[in-house]
């Protein structure tokens, strides 16, 4: 097993929920030392949904493998003392708490946090930052989505707006924590200072609204919903066959008239009205109907393989099931069966230093005594947190991870 590109990093993962925990995993796949910090009742994502083992719900479990378990209660000044000195050798921490906890703290600005800690790469995750109108307001995703103007473009014409079928706002947040902590330890290389990433939600939902966005900024106008369609590409759509239906993305002109000639209708592409993209967007309803009359007479799924195979971007409207299941995606391991874990694979491949799954996710508090000791605290120090109710309750001590 490689040792992974991040070994030797440290990390401490003090946040919740989604966003922060999708972050400190990618660390920790790529081979980072995180430790997540939890409140004493964990995190509230161990009960999104029916528990899959004694660590809580799948969707948990989907966010915080290769990661060390840590509880700390810190309303206490014994439990945010440990996070001060667990931080005195971190080369970064990720949170999300409140600006209002922060200030409850004693810290009035988040950047003063890497004033004491010179070398931390602090990554701070909230849902509007904390300053401007909307500083330090709640932020969800879908609450996000909706102010964004994400859910403003999904759906189709005629019906409301909708959102999207995953968080995409807080993945998206996740992937950018990541580049901002790997761009900020970079700078650190010559500098030897860390710094503040400030990551807000609103900023990543606005961040990701291509092209509906670009198109406003230039033109002024707001398009219309365009379903499964595409503003800026035609024919870039889903559409019914003889059987399943298929999704075809023609992104250039060779691509269309390959479109044609394996549709046995090679006229669509010499016809004036089809012949450029923006000719075929301004006949979008046109074209549509003619590709239907022609795609009526294919198997969708035989179809989308021979015209993947003659270079045209298509595929089957599968489920997730279906989707995880190709012999493709098993070829790029991307669903990991290992040790009693279910998950996702990795997404990035690195040919030396490949991401592994080096441990499950953590059982609640379950690395507490572990880190500590690791951390200078001596046995007596340890029994006085614990008694101090400092590391949350006292459990039955878990099985192997």
């Amino acid at each position: 097993m490689s040792a992974g590109s991040l070994s030797g990093l440290r990390v401490i993962d003090a946040s919740r929920v989604l966003a922060g925990p999708y972050c400190g995993q990618a660390l920790g796949d790529l081979g980072a030392d995180v430790v997540k910090i939890e409140p004493p009742d964990g995190d509230e994502t161990r009960t999104f949904g029916p528990a899959v083992n004694a660590g809580g719900a799948a969707y948990f479990q989907a966010l915080n493998r290769n990661k060390r378990g840590m509880r700390l209660d810190l309303n206490l000044p014994a439990a945010r003392e440990v996070l001060w000195h667990l931080l005195e050798d971190a080369d970064v921490l990720i949170e999300n708490f409140k600006a209002s906890t922060l200030r409850a703290w004693g810290i009035a600005d988040p950047a003063q946090l890497c004033e004491r800690f010179p070398r931390l790469v602090h990554c701070r995750i909230t849902g509007f930052g904390d300053d401007g109108p909307l500083g330090g307001m709640p932020g969800y995703d879908a609450a996000i989505q909706a102010a964004s103007g994400l859910m403003s473009v999904n759906g189709e014409p005629d019906g409301p707006a909708l959102r999207l079928g995953i968080p995409v706002v807080d993945l998206a947040t996740g992937m950018q924590a990541a580049i901002a902590v790997l761009a900020a330890l970079q700078e650190r290389v010559r500098s030897g200072r860390g710094q503040l990433c400030d990551v807000a939600l609103h900023d990543c939902a606005l961040g990701i609204a291509h092209p509906h966005l670009a198109n406003y900024l230039w033109s002024g106008k707001e398009q219309p919903r365009s379903g499964n369609g595409h503003p800026n590409i035609s024919p870039y759509d889903s559409f019914e066959t003889a059987t399943t239906p298929i999704y075809i993305a023609v992104g250039n002109e060779r691509q269309f008239a390959t479109l044609c000639a394996e549709l046995e209708c090679p006229e669509l592409a010499r016809d004036p009205r089809f012949h450029r993209n923006l000719d075929r967007i301004a006949n979008r309803a046109a074209l549509r109907d003619a590709l239907l009359q022609a795609l009526a007479r294919h198997d969708g799924a035989v179809l989308a393989d021979r015209l993947m195979a003659a270079g045209v971007p298509a595929a089957p409207i599968r489920s997730v099931a279906q989707g995880a299941s190709t012999p493709h995606a098993a070829h790029r391991a991307m669903v990991l069966e290992q040790d009693g874990y279910h998950g996702v694979g990795f997404p990035i491949k690195l040919r030396r230093t490949p991401a592994s799954l080096r441990a499950l996710p953590p059982l609640p508090g379950q690395h507490n005594q572990e880190i500590l000791r690791a951390a200078g605290y001596s046995e007596s120090e340890i029994a006085r947190l614990l008694e101090t109710g400092a590391l949350g309750p006292v459990q039955a001590a878990p099985g192997p991870s």
